[in-house]
């Protein structure tokens, strides 16, 4: 079958890369108009990279400084139970030492008044 045109395969392969080069050179400009804009790009970019890892460091640092505040908060809360667990302790040790204080001193009475009760009983000579 004939082509319309009449052309043969050589002048088929000529206009294809005639076409190429055309594209090609459009790429080529389109490029070089973009290559003005490209640093002034490349600069933003840079700039938002630039911005980001700054608010990445300081999120970090500032989840640091959480960690360590949340650190020392529960250090002392349980320094703050510690010391009422031994205030504790001490005030069920007192409140021992006062009862066997009191229960020595009734038995201290006991045998002051069992002993008086023997020496009025001995001084009105009820004995053999």
């Amino acid at each position: 079958m004939k082509d319309l045109n009449d052309s043969s395969f050589a002048d088929r392969l000529n206009t294809a890369a005639k076409a190429r080069e055309a594209q090609l050179e459009r790429v080529r400009a389109k490029a070089r108009a973009n290559e003005a804009g490209a640093a002034e790009r490349n600069a933003a970019r840079r700039a938002v990279a630039d911005a980001r890892e700054e608010r990445r460091a300081a999120a970090a640092a500032a989840k640091l400084a959480e960690a360590e505040r949340l650190k020392a908060q529960r250090a002392a809360e349980e320094e703050a139970r510690l010391a009422a667990e031994r205030a504790e302790v001490e005030a069920r040790e007192r409140k021992k030492e006062e009862e066997r204080a009191k229960l020595a001193q009734i038995l201290i009475d006991q045998k002051a008044a069992r002993d008086a009760r023997y020496a009025a009983r001995k001084k009105r000579g009820g004995g053999k």
